[in-house]
C-alpha cells in the first residue's frame, strides 16, 4: 500500500544523523580498553541483504560498572522457559527476594483444560534461606520445602532452581532431588542456574532446556492430535501471544502438541516427541531443544515468525509447504483470507499516522528482529536494534557457527550428548524429502541482513548509549524492558515494554498486529511526550537572595 509520508514532527534532512559520529562520541566517554571492547559491539550502516555481513562482539561479558538490560541465568532458567509451565511446582533455593523477582503472573499467562487441572502459576514457592543456611547449609531445608509443597498440592512434578549463594556454598541440589524423587514417587529434578553462571540470562535458558530434556521429553508416547502436528518453540505467551496462535493453528486445522514454554504443562513436554515437526520462534532460547529432538526422535526444525501479519502467513504456508497437503494448504489459504481484511483496514487508518516515524528495538531473543515486521507494516523505520543476550548467530545468521569459539564462560554450561533413541528415533522426511518441498530447514539469516542502511546494530546497549541515542536519533518509540522504561520516557520518548508488554497485548498473529498498530499509533501520536522536560530543563539557572547576617 502506498502512502505519502505525514511525519509531521521533524523534516526528512532533521531525522539525517551522522552515526558514525555518535558512536565515535560515545567511546570517547570511555576508557581505552572498554571503547576498543564496545566499538566491537556497536555497528553501524549494515547495507542490508546481499552485502557482506560484519561480524559482531557479541555473548561477552557486560564490563563492570556499565548498567546493563541484562538478567542472570537464574532468570533465563525459572523467569522465560519454566516460568510459564503451569504444572508444575518451580521451588527458588535461595533468598526469597530471587523468588519474588522471577513471580512473573502478569507476563505468564496460562489457560488450564478445566477448572480443577492444576495452575500453579499464582504462586510464589521459595525456601526463603537466611544467613544460618547460609553458614550451615540448606538442604534439609531444601527437602522440607519439597516436602511441604507435596502434601498441600500433590503435584506431579516439582522443579529445584539453585540462586547465586547456594552455588557458593555448595548445597547438591540435585541429590536432594533424587533423594525426594525416590521418597515421593513423582517427577523432581533440579536445575544449577545459578546467577553468575555465563554472561547473561542466555545461559539460563541453555541450561533450562538440557534438563526439560533430560527430565521430561519422551516419557509419554501417546500419539495425540491430527494429522498434522507441530511443536511451537520459543514461545511465551506474553501478553496472551500464545493464545492468538493457538486459535490461528487450531482454524487451520494444525494441531499444536506442545508449546516451550507458553501456555504450557510438563504432560506436553513430555509427549512433544511424538509431533513431526517443530517450528521456532525464538532462535536464541530454544534452537539447543530443537536440534535435540532432531537428533534423538529425527524431527526436523524450521525458523518461523507469528509476529507481523505477513509474517504470520508466510509462517502458516512454510508450515503447509512442510507437510505437503493440498487439504492443509487450502485451510491455510483459507484462513489467510478470511483473517487479513480487518488487519488491512486497521493498517490503512493507522500508516497515515505512522509513516516515517522512528523506532529503536532493543529486546531479548529474536524480538528486536521480529517486531521491525509490524514496523514496516505500518511505514516506520528501526533505526536501532539489538539484543540484551544475543550470540553472534542471532546477528549473523547460523552459517557464522562454525567460526565461533567457545570461551570459559559456555564450557560452565553442560553440553548434552544426544544420540538416535533406539525405539523412539523416527525419521519424518529424509534429506532429499526435505529439499523438495522447496525450503530451508535449521537455518535463520540473523537480525543484520534486515536492517536497513544508516542504523545501528548494539549488543547488551547501557544506559549511557541508550540516552546518547536518543538524544541524537529522536526516536518516536523505543520498545525494551521495564529496567529501561522510566529514563526512556524522563526523555520525552513513549516506551512500549516488549518483554511484558505493560497491560496491551497480545501483539502475535492476525489480531495481535491490529492491536500494535493501535497501541503504537497512539503512542507515537500523542502530544504528552513533548511537554516531559525536567524543571533544570525549562529553568537551568538558579537564583537566590541572601539576607544580611
Amino acid at each position: 500500500m502506498e502512502t505519502t509520508v505525514t511525519d509531521h514532527n521533524r523534516t526528512d534532512s532533521e531525522r539525517d544523523v551522522d552515526l558514525a559520529k555518535v558512536k565515535s562520541e560515545i567511546l570517547s566517554k570511555y576508557p581505552t580498553k572498554v571503547a576498543r571492547k564496545r566499538a566491537k559491539q556497536i555497528l553501524v550502516s549494515p547495507s542490508g541483504k546481499g552485502s557482506a555481513i560484519p561480524e559482531i562482539g557479541a555473548n561477552v561479558r557486560t564490563v563492570p560498572g556499565i548498567l546493563t538490560q541484562r538478567g542472570c541465568c537464574y532468570a533465563g532458567c525459572k523467569g522465560v522457559i519454566l516460568g510459564p509451565t503451569r504444572d508444575v511446582v518451580n521451588i527458588v533455593h535461595g533468598p526469597v527476594g530471587c523468588s519474588f523477582y522471577a513471580w512473573l503472573t502478569r507476563r505468564n499467562q496460562t489457560r488450564p483444560a478445566s477448572k480443577d487441572a492444576p495452575n500453579y502459576m499464582t504462586y510464589c514457592f521459595t525456601t526463603d534461606m537466611q544467613d544460618e543456611n547460609i553458614v550451615f547449609g540448606g538442604e534439609k531445608k531444601l527437602k522440607q520445602a519439597i516436602q511441604e509443597a507435596y502434601d498441600i498440592f500433590h503435584p506431579h512434578t516439582i522443579s529445584v532452581f539453585s540462586t547465586c549463594p547456594v552455588g557458593l556454598i555448595g548445597d547438591d541440589i540435585h541429590s536432594v532431588c533424587r533423594e525426594m524423587k525416590e521418597t515421593l514417587g513423582i517427577n523432581i529434578f533440579g536445575f544449577s542456574c545459578e546467577g553468575y553462571k555465563g554472561v547473561s540470562q542466555s545461559a539460563g535458558h541453555h541450561i533450562a532446556n538440557n534438563g526439560i530434556f533430560k527430565n521430561v521429553v519422551g516419557l509419554d508416547d501417546t500419539i495425540r492430535g491430527g494429522e498434522f502436528r507441530i511443536n511451537l518453540l520459543g514461545e511465551y505467551n506474553i501478553g496472551g501471544d500464545a493464545f492468538e496462535i493457538e486459535r490461528i493453528l487450531d482454524d487451520c486445522g494444525i494441531s499444536l502438541i506442545s508449546t516451550f514454554s507458553g501456555n504450557s504443562t510438563m504432560e506436553q513436554f513430555a509427549n512433544s516427541h511424538t509431533a513431526d515437526l517443530n517450528v521456532v520462534m525464538c532462535h536464541r532460547s530454544i534452537t539447543y531443544m530443537a536440534e535435540m529432538m532432531e537428533k534423538k526422535y529425527g524431527m526436523p526444525w524450521i525458523k518461523i515468525n507469528f509476529i507481523g501479519a505477513r509474517a504470520t502467513a508466510q509462517s502458516l504456508r512454510k508450515i503447509a509447504q512442510y507437510f505437503e497437503d493440498d487439504s492443509l494448504t487450502a485451510r491455510v489459504e483459507e484462513v489467510i483470507a478470511r483473517e487479513l481484511p480487518p488487519v488491512t483496514e486497521a493498517m490503512e487508518e493507522s500508516r497515515p499516522l505512522c509513516e516515517g516515524k522512528l523506532a529503536m528495538l532493543f529486546v531479548g531473543g529474536s524480538r528486536a528482529h521480529h517486531y521491525q515486521e509490524l514496523f514496516n507494516e505500518l511505514g516506520m523505520k528501526t533505526m536501532a536494534a539489538g539484543y540484551e543476550f544475543g550470540h553472534r548467530d542471532d546477528y549473523e545468521g547460523r552459517q557464522v557457527l562454525p567460526s565461533i569459539k567457545v570461551d570459559a564462560d559456555s564450557r560452565n554450561i553442560e553440553e548434552l550428548s544426544v544420540e538416535q533413541d533406539p525405539d523412539k528415533y523416527r525419521m519424518r522426511k529424509t534429506e532429499e524429502e526435505l529439499s523438495a518441498t522447496g525450503q530451508t530447514y535449521r537455518e535463520y539469516d540473523g537480525l543484520i541482513p534486515d536492517m536497513k542502511p544508516n542504523t545501528f546494530v548494539i549488543d547488551d546497549i547501557s544506559q549511557y548509549e541508550t540516552e546518547k541515542i536518543i538524544e541524537a536519533v529522536k526516536p518516536d518509540v523505543f520498545c525494551a524492558g521495564i529496567k529501561e522504561k522510566y529514563i526512556i520516557q524522563k526523555s520525552g520518548v513513549p516506551m512500549k515494554q516488549l518483554h511484558s508488554y505493560d497491560y496491551g497485548g497480545p501483539y502475535a498473529g492476525f489480531k495481535g498486529a491490529v492491536n500494535f498498530y493501535r497501541e503504537i499509533t497512539r503512542m507515537t501520536n500523542s502530544k504528552v511526550w513533548s511537554y516531559v522536560k525536567a524543571p533544570w530543563e525549562k529553568d537551568p539557572e538558579l537564583t537566590a537572595t541572601y539576607a544580611a547576617g
